[in-house]
């Protein structure tokens, strides 16, 4: 079936109007409130999709016979908003809504089942009641500004045996039918001279006169009765009388405390001597209503007409009845006070509807079209079968949400679960932090949101959010030690139809345990690269070398290359620059290490580090330790007039090299010994030797290996227990060329040494070490140290 949907709005239409006044004087809410509810439920029941389908495709209409009435149902969305007709010989007739309250027609809305329900009394108007009753009607919808109309034609035969009298409450009128051959009650005759003075001579037809509570009103013939609004008909031997609510005639009473409207008419005609006298009495409870502890409570008198003893009761609802029994499995209560029966409706019982309503909150209402059948016998054992069909509506009714944070810090995310949301409340946006997104959301966003519906026609939803996400307002908690993640929520809910939105917000924190950072380390053939991915709670500490805060005004002083943005830093860490520390140092290689310090931001407390360990290939390098000692290797591949491997020693010539492997040697010894000479200067204290190798003509060439250490960093100068400083020394290795009085090996006695500047070389580079030691120098504070030169008189010492 294909359709095409368009939004029109129906005309005025008297039982939305009846529907909405009734929430109206129920709700105990402001003015405005009020208003917006009216609003709410007008627009419920007026605003339809209009379509132009095939009207008998199956499921679309449905035609059935009940117990008093014909039922036609249109499905809403294949008709929109449809208008009848009544067809009879005479021609056709426009089912408004005052026609259909006086000729016993009434249009529902059952939202819940997506009908709309039009009900027509066996009794009505343009029916032809001969052996059965016979209705034709036209169905009619626009589409595009066109009518189409569809024919519609039944005949039924009622299901069950007439009582002798039976008295329909509709939602828009009420309507008695009598046995015409009913005998004459005892006391007929003192009811006729009650009327007769009403009567003249001429009064031959049919006439009614009505009765309030405190008189007998005027007869009026039937013709006046019906412009009036008032029918009477005589169809299966019965006569019937039908009128709309609220008319001039009819009053209002109480019945042990419940409202109700009724219309006493005294229908007679005379002929001769012969006088025909029908009294037809609607008594209907107009009770609206009220709701309490889950329960939509409904009232009705016991004995709106005459009754021996109890009534028997049947319930259900949109048309459905149920015996008392079966009603009761399903949740409904019947129960008898003071002469009333009082009937329960579960606020979800299944033929209920449920609508929400938005303003400053969540609420719902519930409405329940009750069908209920009441039957009674009179002293005479005459049955009286009332029929009631009522639109009931709970009052606004609060809707409470549900959440509850359901975040797992292991998993990393805010996870909270809002709960509850009626399935006519849909979720438009999120504020995040005050930062509003729509949903759903973007493939782009890093949040999630999951929908579930629930049988009990509720939905809910799940948010995702990381608990780094920038989003996320993070601070670190000093009272609990840890970083405190926190996340307002504002939910944008809204009540579909409508446009009024409501704000939900939920605040959610988790506190998670902070560690300090950890850098990745890789080694380089020309170094160590540190690699270090940022935490958004990474300022609580400080990166250093040594004591040293890691800058980028220290990296430039010290040749290191760093990076850092807000994302990540990086540090590459040259071989031989400030911070490393060597060991196992042979020809073979040599394993360099480099550390890099964490610190609490506030107290510079050492948390954690960052050790990486290297194996470098060895080349030429001098290591000028902490702790008083010497490491040398040296190529001399750059001195050597030949191939051929001189004896190589230091100035003390027994202080031989550790390892010779081709022109390559290595040295390592304590600063006070080998020879070596201390040279004072204002800033510096620097250590020397030299490299010898044997060599003729009086000329030997050889390398000079220096220590120079800062004066301020030295803390014991020449001492044999210890020689101790803050910092490394700095080294160079210097080609030399020696005249000597010796042709065979170059000594510690007295020589000119000069400087060949031919082969001079840049030292490797200023190595930082560390080296195990067997023996100190030990190395006095600064001003105890000139006091101890100038009592020598001296500025270089030699030891041997």
């Amino acid at each position: 079936m294909k359709c095409r949907p368009k939004l029109t709005a129906s005309s005025a239409d008297p039982f939305a109007r009846l529907l909405v006044a009734k929430i109206a004087l129920d709700t105990n809410t402001s003015a405005a409130m009020a208003f917006k509810l009216i609003y709410s439920v007008a627009l419920l029941l007026s605003l339809w999709s209009t379509a132009g389908c095939d009207f008998f495709a199956e499921g679309v209409l449905q035609m059935e016979c009940h117990d008093r009435y014909f039922m036609i149902a249109v499905d809403l969305a294949a008709t929109g908003g449809p208008r009848f007709e009544a067809v009879d010989g005479t021609g056709t007739y426009a089912i408004t809504g005052d026609y259909a309250a006086k000729c016993g027609y009434s249009i529902s809305v059952l939202s819940l089942l997506g009908l709309v329900e039009f009900r027509a009394s066996y009794f009505s108007c343009h029916t032809e009641k001969d052996d059965g009753f016979s209705f034709r009607f036209n169905l009619i919808t626009t589409y595009d500004g066109e009518d189409a109309y569809y024919a519609l034609n039944k005949t039924c035969s009622p299901p069950l045996p007439w009582s002798p009298r039976e008295v329909t409450c509709e939602v828009n009128y009420m309507e008695v039918s009598v046995r015409s051959e009913l005998p004459c009650p005892a006391g007929f005759s003192d009811d006729w001279r009650t009327l007769e003075p009403l009567y003249s001579a001429s009064t031959q037809g049919w006439q009614v006169t009505f009765q309030n509570l405190d008189e007998q009103l005027p007869p009026m013939n039937l013709s006046k009765a019906r412009r009036e609004g008032y029918v009477f008909d005589l169809a299966h031997d019965r006569i019937v009388f039908r009128t709309p609510y609220g008319q001039p005639e009819s009053y209002s009473t109480e019945v042990n405390g419940v409202p109700v409207e009724v219309v006493h008419a005294t229908v007679f005609s005379r002929k001769s001597w012969v006088a025909i006298m029908v009294d037809m009495i609607a008594a209907c409870s107009m009770d609206a209503g009220s709701y309490h502890n889950g329960y939509m409570i409904w009232d009705t008198p016991e004995a709106l007409y005459p009754s021996l003893g109890g009534t028997e009761i049947s319930l259900g609802l949109n048309g459905k009845l149920m015996e008392l029994a079966a009603a009761e499995q399903k949740g409904f209560i019947m129960a008898r006070y003071n002469s009333t029966v009082q009937i329960g409706i579960p606020y979800n019982a299944e033929g209920s509807y449920r609508k929400s309503f938005v303003s400053n909150g969540i609420f719902e209402f519930y409405i329940f079209n009750l069908y209920l059948k009441q039957t009674s016998v009179d002293e005479r054992h005459e049955e009286t079968a009332l029929w009631f069909h009522r639109t009931l509506v709970t009052p606004l009714l609060p809707s409470s949400l549900f959440t509850e944070d359901q975040t797992d810090v292991a998993e990393g995310a805010f996870t909270v679960y809002l709960s509850k949301v009626p399935r006519d409340v849909e979720l438009t946006s999120i504020q995040l932090n005050g930062q509003e997104f729509e949903v759903p959301f973007s493939d782009a966003n890093t949040y999630t949101l999951t929908e579930v519906g629930y049988p009990n026609q509720t939905h809910s939803y799940t948010l995702k959010v990381p608990l780094h996400d920038e989003i996320v307002f993070q601070e670190f908690s000093k009272e609990n030690g840890a970083m405190l993640h926190k996340l307002d929520i504002n939910y944008t809910l809204k009540a579909i139809p409508g446009n009024d939105p409501y704000y939900y917000t939920v605040s959610v924190k988790a506190l998670m345990a902070v560690s300090p950072p950890s850098f990745d380390a890789g080694c380089t053939a020309s170094g160590i690269d540190f690699k270090l991915a940022y935490r958004s709670f990474d300022y609580l500490w400080d990166i250093s070398i040594g004591s040293d805060r890691l800058t980028p005004a220290l990296a430039a002083k010290h040749g290191y290359t760093m990076s850092n943005d807000s994302h990540s830093l990086l540090l590459s860490v040259p071989l031989f620059t400030h911070g490393y520390k060597y060991q196992d140092i042979t020809l073979k290689g040599f394993l360099g290490t480099f550390t890099i310090l964490v610190r609490d931001h506030d107290t510079s407390e050492v948390k954690t580090s960052t050790i990486k360990r290297c194996l470098f290939n060895t080349t030429e390098l001098i290591v000028c330790s902490t702790n008083g000692w010497m490491t040398v290797v040296v190529d001399l591949a750059v001195v050597l007039q030949s191939s051929e491997i001189p004896t190589i020693h230091l100035i003390n010539s027994r202080c031989l090299p550790k390892e010779v492997d081709g022109t390559r040697v290595l040295f390592s010894f304590p600063l006070n010994s080998c020879g070596t000479i201390v040279e004072l200067s204002k800033a510096d204290v620097t250590y020397q030797n030299n490299i010898y190798f044997v060599c003729s003509e009086n000329i030997c060439e050889g390398m000079t290996v220096q220590c120079m250490y800062p004066l301020a960093s030295l803390k014991r100068l020449f001492s044999i227990h210890k020689f101790e400083s803050d910092e490394e020394g700095f080294g160079n290795i210097i080609p030399f060329v020696t005249v000597t009085n010796d042709v065979q090996t170059c000594t510690t006695t007295e020589m000119t040494t000069t400087a060949a500047p031919q082969r001079t070389r840049t030292p490797s580079l200023h190595l930082p070490s560390f080296y195990p030691t067997a023996r100190y120098v030990k190395v006095y504070r600064v001003k105890n140290k000139l006091a101890y030169l100038k009592k020598k008189g001296t500025k270089t010492m030699q030891e041997m």
